[in-house]
C-alpha cells in the first residue's frame, strides 16, 4: 500500500473541520466525518477512482477529488507516497486557500 502523509496545511484544516463539526453537530458526527476523510485518503492512495488533475489556473501541480462538502487536494511525493496538501470546504475560495496551504 502507498503511504499517505498529511501535510501541515491539511493537518490544520482537519483540526478546523473536526472542531467546527463537533461544535455544530456533536462529537459522534465529527468523528464519523474525519474517519470518512481518512478513508478517502486511503482510496486515493489505492487509486480506487480516477485521479483528476488540479485545474491549471490554480498554478499548483497535483490532484483533487471531493468528499461530501470538502475538496481534497493531494500530490505525489518523491518517495512514491501521497501527500495530502489540504482539505477545503466547498464554500472556501479554492485557489487562494490551496496556494496558502501548498506554499505556506
Amino acid at each position: 500500500m502507498i503511504a499517505v502523509k498529511v501535510q501541515e496545511g491539511a493537518a490544520h484544516r482537519l483540526d478546523e473541520i473536526y472542531v467546527y463539526t463537533r461544535d455544530t453537530w456533536g462529537e459522534a458526527q465529527a468523528q464519523r466525518y474525519i474517519r470518512g476523510l481518512f478513508e478517502q485518503f486511503e482510496a486515493i492512495a489505492d487509486r480506487r477512482f480516477p485521479w483528476r488533475p488540479i485545474p491549471a489556473q490554480f498554478g499548483v501541480d497535483g490532484y483533487v477529488c471531493r468528499y461530501e462538502k470538502h475538496f481534497i487536494y493531494w500530490k505525489r511525493l518523491g518517495d512514491g507516497g501521497i501527500g495530502i496538501v489540504t482539505v477545503l470546504h466547498e464554500r472556501m475560495h479554492q485557489i487562494d486557500r490551496l496556494l496558502e496551504d501548498a506554499l505556506g
